[in-house]
């Protein structure tokens, strides 16, 4: 299974794609979508839109995960990065593909084994997880955490069903 993780941010959209065969996982490609900060923000939207929706189109996965918004302070801010989500999840979503979210405390925990992981740990782990990957910044790390996470998650939920359906117990 080819997975793509989203990591929603105005200024930078990481992103990262997978592949789960079982439970070994291997890296495809990640990067960042950015959006120019002197254009306003419905451009600044289509960027991204257009962004994701190019890598999609080019690694063609077979499912997607978006890290969920985090509150900031500053409301301003929070609805943005909302509509910066919006966009991230309307792409995969005109594509066909299911979209998973997850928590930030979540994704780490996944990864990490801690919900409160910092940014350097993060990192770390997905180098352990996918070890012939070049990460090209802390977005795209955060974004494969994501892929990471939803393909563990995606891997239960298939031996459950399997289980489920076969009758045992």
């Amino acid at each position: 299974m080819r997975l793509i993780g989203l990591d929603p941010g105005l200024q930078r959209t990481g992103w990262g794609v997978i592949e789960a065969v079982g439970s070994r996982l291997s890296h495809v490609a990640n990067g960042t979508v950015t959006s120019n900060a002197a254009d306003e923000l419905s451009a600044r939207l289509r960027q991204i839109f257009d962004g994701v929706r190019d890598i999609i189109a080019r690694y063609a996965p077979d499912a997607a995960a978006v890290e969920e918004t985090f509150v900031n302070k500053n409301p301003t801010s929070t609805l943005k990065l909302g509509q910066v989500r919006g966009v991230v999840l309307l792409a995969p979503a005109l594509a066909g593909l299911s979209v998973a979210e997850y928590t930030p405390n979540h994704v780490k925990k996944s990864v990490v084994g801690a919900g409160h992981a910092d940014k350097g740990q993060i990192h770390h782990m997905v180098k352990v997880l996918l070890p012939a990957v070049a990460i090209t910044g802390p977005d795209a790390a955060d974004a494969l955490a994501v892929a990471i996470c939803h393909a563990h998650h995606a891997a239960t939920d298939r031996a459950l069903s399997h289980r489920i359906a076969g009758g045992a117990r």
